[in-house]
């Protein structure tokens, strides 16, 4: 650290010529009079916030963590002092910068990295979601509403599918499509191979869905309608493509290929769109704090429910891009989304549920 005088102009305020002001002798009063008998602690504190910075708190001495803090709050005084009366701007950035540092040395989180993580998937993120389970209530609603009337619109007229689903998410499925087309180049269509599935496919598909998420997470500041609206037309579009394959006699066939990872991107696809809803429902109903202060009190939960829906895709990514045409048993697909459906649903619900926050 570079030494504090370096950061000390001693020649700033210079005394002025009493003739000068009027014959009137003004005060003065130069950096290195204030600096006399503080420095020492200043010094004292960085080398004590340098310590703490290479090899933590716990590398201090009793006798140095408790003057850690006192040397801290001197420094803050001095701080407060040198604004008050217009001190040199460099002796003002040298005590910001060591008082900032002297604060998270002090008051910091004392976790590691790896007890940090442990908290935030053990803890915080699984309260998170369930505390938002009104919200989730209201996403799922919705979707299960898009779902039907686009299953029963399309099973009258197959030609809403072309409406509900856009070219290239339809993927050449329509009204005309067979059920051994259905079958061959869909449902059990050979594997591709690692590289295209891992790496391309699985890709392409988490970059669509989390596109899609973070999206219906955002409008979530629209007052959530755009947020419903947009979970309905996620619903509107696997209705119809459910009822596609009710009409062609392979129901249970789609319900498995689209399991094996719809129980992680379905979910995924909630959680955010009930972040979303977090947030609207501080901003529509602010009770005693402003909207602002509610989007900072509440935006940390969203947030969280926003990394956790993230990884739920990432998983979902994996699973549709690279084994679901790898598996090409219809009940062995049912059994590996339903147990990571289940896992999903064992983790939100009852995982650091017992632990303090």
């Amino acid at each position: 650290m570079t030494d504090v005088a370096a950061f000390i102009d001693e020649t700033r305020i210079a005394a002025q010529d009493a003739a000068a002001a009027g014959g009137k002798p003004e005060i003065v009063l130069k950096s290195n009079e204030f600096r006399k008998g503080r420095e020492e602690g200043w010094r004292e504190l960085e080398r004590l916030v340098g310590q703490v910075e290479r090899r933590g708190v716990r590398s201090l001495t009793l006798d140095e963590l408790q003057q850690l803090p006192i040397l801290y709050r001197a420094a803050l005084s001095s701080l407060s002092v040198a604004r008050t009366i217009a001190l040199d701007r460099n002796l003002l950035l040298y005590l910001e910068n060591l008082t900032l540092r002297a604060y998270l040395a002090v008051y910091g989180p004392r976790v590691s990295a790896l007890a940090g993580l442990r908290t935030f998937f053990v803890h915080d993120l699984p309260a998170a979601v369930r505390a938002a389970r009104w919200h989730i209530l209201i996403v799922t609603v919705a979707l299960l509403i898009g779902i039907a009337v686009g299953f029963v619109l399309t099973v009258q007229d197959e030609a809403w599918l072309t409406a509900f689903a856009p070219s290239d998410l339809a993927g050449g499925r329509g009204p005309s499509t067979t059920a051994v087309e259905l079958r061959n180049k869909e449902l059990f269509a050979p594997w591709p191979g690692a590289a295209e599935s891992f790496g391309v496919f699985a890709n392409v598909l988490f970059s669509h869905n989390t596109l899609v998420g973070l999206l219906s997470f955002g409008l979530g500041l629209g007052a959530g309608i755009p947020t419903l609206l947009l979970m309905i037309y996620q619903g509107l579009t696997l209705g119809a493509f459910l009822a596609l394959h009710y009409d062609r006699g392979l129901t249970v066939d789609f319900l498995g290929w689209i399991s094996i990872h719809g129980t992680s991107e379905i979910g995924a696809l909630i959680l955010l769109s009930a972040g979303g809803l977090v947030i609207a429902d501080r901003m529509l109903f602010p009770g005693r704090y402003s909207r602002i202060e509610n989007l900072a009190l509440h935006g940390r939960q969203a947030a969280l429910m926003g990394v956790g829906g993230v990884l739920m895709l990432f998983v979902a990514g994996i699973l549709e891009g690279g084994f679901r045409q790898l598996v090409q048993s219809t009940p062995l697909r049912f059994a590996i989304g339903l147990t990571i459906g289940a896992l999903w649903m064992i983790y939100y619900s009852r995982c650091g549920r017992g632990e303090k926050s």
